[in-house]
C-alpha cells in the first residue's frame, strides 16, 4: 500500500530514507528548518518545529507514517531538549489536534538512553539511567509515547559510521591510543543498515513499541583499532588503561523480525570504506 511519509530532519540518513521510499511509489515530504535542497523526489517542507503554528500551517494532512530523525542545532542540554522533546512533542500534538488516523511515528533514538558501563549486555528491557544529558533528553524523548494514542516506535542506534563519517579511520592512521585495560566494548551500525532497519520498522504489520540497533559484533576499541591499522597499513594503536568498559549491545529482537544486516560486523563495512571491495553490496 502506497504512503504518505513525512521524514522530519530530512538530513542525511533522511534523504536516503527518502528516495529509496519514494522509489518504492511513496509520497514522501521532508520537513526542514532551512529551505535547503531535497532530492526531486522528496517535497520540501519548510517549517519550524518549535514553532507550532509553523507547522499547523504547512505539514499535510492524511499523513500516514512519520520518521523524526533529527539532530540538535548545538550539541547541549537545551539543544537536546529543544530538537528531541519540545519539537517532537509539537509534531504529536498536531498529529492528534487534527483528529484524524494518526500516524505511525518512528523515532530515532539512541543507545545513550543506557548507563551500564561495565561491559553489561542490554537489550530494549535493560534499565535506561543515563548518566549524561544527550541520553536523558532522548529518554524524555521516547516517553512521549505515553501521551501519544497512536503507534510510537523508539530505534535506538548504535555508534553510527559510513561514507563522510570516517572519523575512527583517520583517526587511526594518525597514530592513537586503545583502551585496553578494562577493555572498552564499543557498538556501532553502518549508515546503510539504518536507513534499511527504518524501511523494515516502517513497513512492519504488528512491530514492538522498542528496538536495539547494532551490529552483531560489540567488539572491543583495540580490536578495532588494530584491524583497521592492520588493514590500513598504520601504526598499531598504542594501548592504554581506563576506567569504564561500555556496554554491549544485543540486537537480537529486530534479528528476530526479519531484518538482514548489509554490514553484520565492522569488518565489512570498514573494509568497504577502505577499499570498496566488500562482498555484501549497499541496497539503499
Amino acid at each position: 500500500m502506497k504512503k504518505r511519509i513525512l521524514i522530519a530532519g530530512c538530513g542525511r540518513i533522511g534523504q536516503r530514507l527518502g528516495k529509496a521510499l519514494a522509489q518504492q511509489g511513496h509520497s514522501v515530504f521532508g520537513l526542514r528548518r532551512t529551505a535547503a535542497a531535497l532530492p526531486k523526489n522528496i517535497q520540501l517542507i519548510q517549517a519550524d518545529l518549535l514553532q507550532p503554528d509553523s507547522l499547523r500551517m504547512v505539514v499535510p494532512e492524511q499523513i500516514d507514517q512519520i520518521f523524526y530523525i533529527l539532530t540538535p542545532s548545538d550539541y547541549t542540554d537545551a539543544g537536546y531538549a529543544a530538537a528531541y522533546v519540545e519539537g517532537l512533542a509539537n509534531l504529536l500534538n498536531l498529529m492528534q489536534i487534527r483528529n484524524t488516523r494518526l500516524p505511525r511515528v518512528i523515532f530515532v533514538s539512541s543507545t545513550s538512553v543506557y548507563g551500564q558501563s561495565a561491559g553489561e549486555w542490554v537489550t530494549e528491557n535493560s534499565p535506561t539511567q543515563p548518566e549524561r544529558f544527550s541520553g536523558q533528553r532522548l529518554l524524555q524523548a521516547e516517553q512521549l509515547a505515553n501521551d501519544y494514542t497512536g503507534e510510537f516506535i523508539s530505534i535506538r542506534f548504535s555508534g553510527i559510521y559510513g561514507p563522510g563519517r570516517e572519523r575512527l579511520i583517520e583517526k587511526v592512521k594518525a597514530g592513537a591510543t586503545c583502551q585496553a585495560t578494562p577493555p572498552l566494548y564499543t557498538n556501532r551500525i553502518h549508515e546503510t543498515d539504518c536507513v534499511g532497519i527504518l524501511m523494515h520498522i516502517g513497513n512492519l504489520a504488528h512491530p514492538e513499541d522498542c528496538y536495539l540497533a547494532s551490529d552483531h559484533d560489540p567488539a572491543t576499541q583495540c580490536e578495532v583499532m588494530q584491524w583497521l591499522a592492520q588493514t590500513l597499513g598504520a601504526p598499531a594503536p598504542t594501548p592504554v588503561s581506563g576506567a569504564q568498559s561500555g556496554r554491549r549491545c544485543d540486537s537480537s529482537r529486530l534479528q528476530r523480525s526479519g531484518y538482514q544486516w548489509v554490514y553484520p560486523d565492522f569488518r565489512c563495512g570498514y573494509e568497504r570504506l577502505i577499499n570498496g571491495d566488500c562482498a555484501l553490496d549497499e541496497r539503499y
